[in-house]
């Protein structure tokens, strides 16, 4: 079936890349597969992610699909072209469905995009990873490439007004060695090393970074073991609970 609706979505986002002159680093490119499954599994720190870890596999002309929550595709501007470029909607009231659909998709051959944290990362650090990412490569047999995303958060992220209109922002996309599930005698040793990994990723792509905040009041975006006025990972943890019993009470 032709992708119709996913090459001009990345044709818009070029173009907003050129618009804004962000200006991107994409290093490890070569380790997505141009043929077979796998799953790319990012840090997730801005609402744009997806954006730019499925641009991290441009050069290998594959086209990402990602695992989104539902309510992305229950709007009705957002709904229609989520469903068009064919990602996987997650129902966490019923687990069971997306992840199928997804381990379907990897055995047809199709890179799918993960962020195993679940929720974007107040702490700007890489928080417990769920175990999801890796039972289902394990489940497909296919590899599992760890993604750092860094500078994402600076144009939209959790708790902070959006900044789209932010021009020059560098933005860092880093993708890892692949990762052979049949290495690994579990799924759960298999998400000890991914978090591992994708630690160091993040931590390389933070300490390369070439902007510094502009003063005290834009450390907002860096985490705080750095410096930055970012909540440490507990009281991310907490603001998160908070969140969730104000949301369900």
């Amino acid at each position: 079936m032709p992708e119709l609706v996913y090459p001009p979505v990345i044709t818009a986002a070029k173009t907003m890349f050129r618009v804004l002159d962000l200006r991107l680093t994409v290093e490890g490119s070569h380790h997505v597969p141009r043929t077979g499954g796998a799953v790319m599994a990012s840090n997730h720190v801005s609402y744009l992610d997806f954006i730019f870890c499925g641009y991290g596999a441009h050069e290998s002309r594959r086209l990402v699909r990602f695992m989104a929550k539902h309510e992305v595709f229950a709007h009705k501007v957002s709904g229609p072209l989520m469903r068009g470029m064919k990602h996987i909607p997650v129902n966490r009231a019923a687990g069971a469905g997306s992840y199928n659909a997804a381990v379907d998709a990897l055995r047809r051959g199709e890179v799918v995009g993960v962020f195993p944290e679940a929720t974007i990362s107040r702490s700007l650090t890489v928080k417990e990873l769920k175990s999801g990412t890796t039972r289902m490569a394990q489940q497909a047999g296919v590899p599992v490439l760890p993604v750092a995303l860094w500078g994402t958060q600076r144009l939209w992220t959790k708790g902070r007004p959006k900044t789209l209109t932010r021009r020059h922002t560098p933005i860092t996309i880093l993708i890892g060695e692949p990762m052979d599930p049949a290495a690994y005698p579990d799924a759960n040793a298999m998400t000890v090393d991914l978090k591992s990994r994708l630690t160091a990723l993040v931590d390389r792509a933070q300490r390369e970074y070439p902007d510094q905040p502009a003063g005290p009041d834009d450390s907002w975006w860096l985490p705080a073991h750095l410096g930055g006025t970012a909540p440490t990972l507990e009281q991310a943890v907490e603001l998160d609970r908070r969140v969730r019993r104000t949301t369900t009470s």
